[in-house]
């Protein structure tokens, strides 16, 4: 049977597991109700199943023939928001949703397996199917590779894909090189000396600093940095002060930094340097300590230039030129991980809704997809898989 009928044939189960994924977030680390109904469809359809940094769970599919091995990643975990969508599949767990399509990642990547087992017999090679817990912290990843998820066997090329609310149905970006961004922890901690708001000048008030900071710290982004290398940096907490009429002692702001490269190779501006440098500065204009505390979480997602043509060869011949896009965004992902060490490709599968005004930003408490998409999700992920078994790298 063809597999565009095959998936047509799976739709109403494509779509039932995905809300009942909905139905029934879990926080990263704690997706072991998840993990068992993944388990349970995985070892249905006849694929060697075992966890990966619990809860994290792998399907090995072997081919009949000796090969390369593919690896196919989706994400687990939910966000720790409050559902305020009034539907029928709306998520039963407090506090707790999926509004990030993670959801649909799962399904679109149990059904992808179910019809793949169907060619075991043709594939020269094996099939990882990789269901990675807590994305959102950026540590899943990284611990399933830790605990060897590139190994035995040997994995030599990934796929992801992401579904992408602000796109519109049906269009595929895809592109070549960064396409996500890569992301850091900021953290500013400014000590001054704290006092009475009657008698300012008896203290060295951190509330000025910080407020200088957040504003002259954008020169980074927009007057030293090319705007075709893309940084973001932007602060969405700050703590200080007990009382109205108290001059704190320290304030502390909390933010990101998120950088994509989008020409490869053509930047030398060293961010870091020129922060502490700013920084500095301003402990000496305003009299005060400065502790920066940088993290860095997620590296740029890069999409390997070989591998990349290939799928798009192959998603091409499901929707046509004119549906693919050149997409990058400034959101970050741990698949980097898998990207920065193998040849990897991330497909961004437009799900926006029909009208504008039902399209919300994911990480929103409103956030939905456009559930016909999904089929046309499982349809490029299983086209790209069997050609790549046959183009290889």
């Amino acid at each position: 049977m063809e597999i565009k009928k095959k998936i047509s044939l799976l739709k109403d189960e494509i779509i039932s597991l995905r809300r009942d994924f909905h139905a029934h977030p879990e926080l990263g680390w704690n997706e072991f109700k998840t993990s068992e109904k993944i388990v349970k469809y995985l070892e249905n359809i006849g694929l060697d199943v075992k966890e990966v940094a619990r809860p994290g769970v792998v399907g090995l599919l072997k081919g009949k023939k000796e090969g390369p091995t593919l690896m196919m990643r989706a994400d687990m975990d939910a966000l720790p928001i409050q559902e305020m969508n009034e539907i029928s599949y709306k998520s039963l767990n407090n506090g707790v949703m999926h509004a990030c399509g993670h959801d649909g990642h799962m399904a679109m990547q149990l059904v992808t397996a179910k019809i793949l087992s169907e060619y075991k017999e043709e594939l020269e090679g094996n099939i990882k199917f990789v269901f990675q817990p807590n994305e959102e912290t950026a540590e899943g990843a990284k611990e399933m590779i830790k605990e060897g998820v590139l190994e035995n066997p040997k994995v030599d090329a990934a796929i992801g894909m992401h579904l992408w609310s602000q796109l519109d149905s049906g269009l595929v970006g895809l592109k070549t090189g960064a396409v996500m961004a890569s992301l850091a922890y900021l953290k500013v901690k400014v000590t001054g000396k704290g006092g009475h708001t009657g008698y300012p000048e008896q203290a060295i008030d951190p509330i000025i600093a910080a407020a200088d900071i957040v504003q002259k710290i954008q020169i980074l982004q927009t007057r030293e940095k090319s705007q075709l290398d893309p940084t973001i940096i932007v602060f969405g907490k700050i703590t200080g002060g007990s009382k109205n009429n108290i001059i704190p002692e320290s304030v502390e702001l909390e933010g990101t930094i998120r950088k994509l490269e989008l020409i490869e190779n053509q930047s030398n501006y060293n961010l870091e340097k020129r922060l502490k440098e700013l920084l500095f500065s301003f402990e000496q204009s305003h009299r005060v300590r400065i502790d920066l505390d940088l993290n860095q979480k997620n590296k740029m997602v890069m999409n390997d230039h070989v591998l990349t043509a290939n799928v798009k060869t192959s998603v091409r011949k499901i929707v046509g030129e004119d549906k693919i896009i050149n997409f990058a965004c400034t959101a970050s992902e741990d698949f980097s991980e898998f990207s920065s060490r193998l040849p990897a490709v991330f497909i961004f599968l437009g799900c926006g809704k029909k009208e504008p005004q039902e399209r919300v930003s994911h990480h929103n408490c409103y956030f939905d997809i456009n559930e016909e998409m999904l089929p046309l999700g499982v349809e490029i992920q299983v086209r790209s898989a069997l050609d790549f078994f046959k183009k290889g790298l």
